[in-house]
């Protein structure tokens, strides 16, 4: 559930040297697990592998971004939030539609790469998020980076487990449920994004005419 106060009343650390230095971390670990599991994924037939690389390919692009604006005002912070929440959004729409195509056309992958791989992106996620747990409440943005590298790790458990379940039954669906898993929270963290970025763009904008005008006659009643 996101946030329902805005950042501008936390007075969060949106520009802090440790802020930053946690971001130019995951911007790392995440470029590095994205070629590395994206070629894992193609070779051992897994389609949740290769999703999860994608995932991995947005959050680095989503950290980058978050350098960009660090320390800017809030509302070119909610901007970029906004952008975030709709770049997850369509990840994890692409996702499920790709794990429906795949219950008539799937191949059984490779249980054992998906299970080693799965294990390692689990690592590198986990560590990813301790660092930026610290930052879960700031604001959208940062809520933003919180949501991917949480989900990010909830989803690496899920390819392990189907891993086990490929390697038991012999079958893609495993591999496939894990896509929708991974689609399903791809969708519900872009919405939480979306809904408080778009708060916030309301917060920055400050009061409209109608709501001052019905101050005033408050006041004055």
């Amino acid at each position: 559930m996101a946030c329902s106060s805005c950042a501008a009343d936390k007075g969060g650390p949106t520009n802090s040297p440790a802020w930053r230095r946690a971001l130019w971390i995951a911007l790392a670990v995440n470029g590095l697990m994205f070629a590395a599991e994206l070629a894992a994924g193609i070779m051992g037939g897994s389609r949740a592998l290769q999703a999860d690389a994608l995932d991995f390919l947005g959050d680095a692009a989503n950290y980058a971004i978050s350098l960009g604006v660090a320390g800017l005002a809030l509302a070119w912070r909610a901007r970029a939030a906004f952008v975030k929440g709709a770049t997850i959004f369509a990840f994890g729409l692409y996702v499920l539609l790709n794990a429906i195509w795949a219950l008539s056309h799937g191949t059984v992958p490779h249980a054992e790469v998906m299970g080693a791989v799965g294990f390692v992106a689990l690592l590198a996620n986990g560590g990813v998020a301790l660092i930026l747990y610290r930052f879960r409440e700031g604001d959208a943005n940062m809520r933003s980076v919180w949501i991917c590298s949480r989900n990010d790790a909830i989803g690496n458990i899920a390819v392990m487990l189907a891993a086990l379940g490929v390697f038991g039954t012999g079958s893609a669906l495993p591999d496939i449920i894990v896509a929708g898993i991974m689609a399903a929270l791809g969708l519900w963290g872009g919405a939480q994004i979306l809904q408080q970025s778009i708060t916030e763009l309301r917060v920055s904008k400050g009061p409209s005419r109608t709501e001052l005008l019905t101050a005033r006659a408050a006041s004055k009643g």
